[in-house]
């Protein structure tokens, strides 16, 4: 046995009783894991990374705002070391490290992430263009009017407050929020198998949309969103979602917001103008925008931009240069906005604690619960200063007594050794009141005190019943409630706070890629695709191919004669689609180059067709064994680089064919692998953009040979090996119904079993 291993008698047991547990546990591993685990994840959902609906608030957050209040860093102080705060945090609230802490407390102060700063920082807490902020100890704040109105009320026992980590120190649950916090300065987190993200909103808007609750309960999302239209960006800029997506966004707490830069057109000399962007999207950092905007320029892909720079000093001002002054400038920038960080999309996860529990919730959802706190909050701070009033008028009610007898009052308290008892006994006072009359000041005993008492007792009194009445009254709770949100909202909308700083508008409809292809000169060109998947575009038509030289084992494969403005579409076995441009396409000087650099295809996948996209054009879609559809040319063509999926394949299948469906054909002609032919008319199969498709053909064995389309007023025809076209003049006989096995295929027919030679 080895030394570290103590003998079975030292071992202690696991114990049931609350005590302390044995060193030594015999469990499952699997177990064990779990049950930590999930105590992790929820350690980490509830208290780091999730808000709290009420205060809108994270844990880290909370305890930075309580600290700085412990400091008594009003908005009226002097401002402190950030060093200090932190020290104080980490200290006595929080157990994470300082950069945590100092991280949390920069982000609250920047007004460009925060659209109502919590702190209020004095020295370099960083900016927009994604530079950091200074060390703590070069760093000063105190704290802002907005968090004011959060922390307002915790003196008189408007919230429960709980342990701290160390247990040495309290903490509140929840602050008191005297705003709606949560929607007004937004969130984002990311904890275990979940995550947050609430933008920003103008707080005033937020109070309307509760006023709105508080006075009709019932109203719906549509009366909300008329006093609460949509987020509103510390950084502005414009939003263009679709009031239906943001109605659906807001209504199931899940979602997203387009949002875009702001710009406007700045003319020159001589017919020249620019672009001016003065705000750019909510976290988007502007050093890094304008890289990659540079970027573009460089690598080609912004075709319509020739030059971006930035002359920005307090205000943002990127300049950014057309290419050439023919371009409109909508096109311009709706080139710009689908390639770069000029426009973004903030997603909506209203992810929450709702009475700690996590939970996502609708925008009204979110709206009620913080009204069920500000009344709760109402309520508490009635009863606290019920208790006070209704301790004061007691010690006042015994002062009336002691001027009332002041004579025996003082003879007693001269002439006996425990007065306390005989007061009590002598005027039925209580305990506090004789407290009091024994501690009360001689210069009290004026005349004119006994007036004040008297004015302070009435004044209680009145107070008291206001404040029963209260207590005991929903609508008048209710009507305190909508009172301090009033208050709170002329509050922030101070210094220029309450002014909505994000637009709402509808993207202009602009067909920036036609623009792009307008700049590209339009010449013939012949694209050659090799066996081995090599690509060239040599300029003309009608080229004479046969002196191509391929590498060893190569050969030609694909040939299609098209434009440099047209587009490619590739099949691949898969049942992919992808898109390429001819213009793109490296030069047939040399061999080419593997088409495997432009789109993601492996060499397992075959490629099935190459062909130039045309408007109006429809092919069939079929697979090898025996399942179509038809398809628009339109619907094939794909912005990635991945492709598109296109046909839906069953395991061992792939993609077999996709011949044209030519002006005025209505049969489709099948012959399978088994020598069995099949027409049926080209309405039976349905026209979808992507699937599995119908079956065309059913095969007890093999699959599809040879697939295409006829017109029934011409009748069908194939080709024999030398070229010459073969009518078949009874082809009704093997009319069928679609998925039918078919008859044999007539005598004559060729030895391939396909409709040409060359297929």
């Amino acid at each position: 046995m080895s030394e570290n291993v103590p003998p079975d008698d030292l071992i202690e047991p696991i114990r049931d009783d609350g005590q302390e547990p044995g060193r030594i546990v015999d469990e499952l591993l699997v177990e064990a894991l779990s049950r930590r685990y999930l105590a992790y994840a929820m350690s980490t959902i509830t208290s780091r990374a999730l808000p709290d609906v009420r205060d809108g608030l994270k844990p880290v957050q909370r305890r930075i705002l309580y600290a700085m209040r412990e400091l008594k860093l009003d908005p009226s102080s002097a401002f402190r070391k950030c060093a200090k705060i932190v020290g104080d945090v980490m200290g006595n609230l929080h157990p994470h490290g300082d950069g945590a802490i100092y991280d949390a407390l920069v982000r609250l102060a920047q007004s460009f992430t925060v659209r109502y700063p919590l702190v209020d920082g004095q020295g370099n807490f960083g900016n927009v263009d994604g530079d950091g902020a200074a060390a703590m100890r070069y760093t000063e704040s105190r704290l802002s009017a907005a968090a004011g109105l959060l922390l307002d009320g915790l003196d008189e026992d408007a919230v429960d407050f709980r342990p701290s980590y160390d247990g040495q120190n309290t903490e509140p649950a929840v602050l008191p929020a005297g705003f709606p916090n949560l929607l007004a300065n937004g969130t984002t987190g990311i904890a275990v198998g979940m995550a947050t993200s609430v933008p920003p909103h103008n707080a005033g808007e937020c109070i309307e949309a509760a006023l709105m609750l508080i006075e009709h309960p019932d109203a719906s999302l549509d009366a909300v969103l008329t006093r609460l239209p949509g987020p509103d960006f510390p950084t502005g800029g414009l939003i263009v979602e679709p009031a239906a997506s943001i109605a659906e966004a807001y209504a199931t707490g899940r979602g997203g917001f387009r949002l875009r830069a702001r710009w406007s057109v700045e003319t020159l000399p001589r017919g020249a103008w620019r672009i001016v962007v003065t705000e750019v999207p909510y976290q988007v950092q502007k050093s890094k925008l304008i890289e990659h905007l540079a970027d573009l320029i460089e690598t080609k892909k912004a075709p319509l931009l020739g030059d971006v720079r930035d002359e920005s000093a307090e205000d943002v001002r990127l300049i950014l240069e057309p290419k050439v002054r023919t371009v409109e400038p909508d096109v311009l920038m709706e080139s710009l906005f689908r390639l770069s960080d000029l426009e973004v999309r903030f997603p909506l996860n209203m992810n929450v604690l709702d009475h700690g529990q996590p939970k996502v919730m609708s925008l009204i959802g979110v709206l009620k619960a913080f009204l069920a706190h500000r009344r709760e909050v109402v309520v508490r701070r009635a009863g606290h200063r019920l208790e006070k009033i209704e301790h004061r008028l007691n010690v006042l009610a015994g002062y009336l007594i002691a001027y009332l007898n002041i004579d025996e009052v003082i003879r007693i308290i001269r002439e006996e050794d425990e007065p306390k008892p005989v007061l009590m006994a002598c005027f039925g006072l209580n305990d506090v009141q004789a407290e009091a009359i024994l501690n009360m000041r001689l210069r009290a005993l004026r005349k004119l005190e006994e007036f004040e008492i008297r004015k302070e007792h009435e004044t209680l009194s009145a107070e008291r019943d206001t404040l029963k009445a209260l207590i005991a009254q929903e609508d008048l709770q209710w009507g305190q409630v909508r009172k301090e949100l009033i208050a709170a909202r002329d509050i922030l909308a101070k210094n220029g706070l309450g002014t909505r700083r994000s637009g709402l508008a509808q993207p202009p409809v602009v067909d920036a890629a036609a623009a792009v292809e307008a700049l590209i000169p339009k010449e013939p060109v012949t694209v050659v695709l090799s066996k081995l998947g090599w690509i060239r575009a040599m300029k003309g038509h009608g080229l004479d191919l046969s002196a191509l030289k391929y590498k060893e084992g190569d050969g030609p494969g694909f040939v299609v004669q098209a434009q440099t403005t047209d587009k490619l579409i590739l099949l691949a076995s898969d049942g992919r689609a992808f898109t390429l441009g001819a213009d793109k396409l490296p030069s047939g000087r040399g061999q080419g180059e593997p088409i495997r650099l432009s789109v993601d295809l492996t060499e397992a996948e075959e490629i099935i067709a190459l062909f130039a996209h045309r408007e109006g054009v429809d092919r069939l879609i079929v697979s090898s064994n025996g399942y179509g559809f038809r398809v628009s040319e339109t619907k094939l063509l794909s912005q990635k680089r991945g492709g598109k999926a296109v046909l839906n394949l069953d395991s061992g299948a792939k993609l077999h064919a996709c011949p044209v469906i030519a002006s005025g054909h209505d049969q489709v002609a099948v012959v399978g692998e088994n020598r069995r032919l099949l027409f049926f008319p080209l309405l039976e199969l349905p026209e979808m953009a992507r699937g599995k498709g119908v079956k065309l053909q059913s095969y007890k064995e093999g699959g599809v040979l040879d697939v295409g389309t006829f017109s029934a007023t011409e009748g069908f025809a194939w080709l024999d090996s030398g070229g010459r076209a073969r009518a078949l003049p009874e082809w009704r006989e093997w009319l069928g119904r679609r998925a039918s096995t078919g008859r044999s295929v007539p005598r004559g027919w060729p030895k391939s079993g396909c409709f040409s030679p060359d297929t």
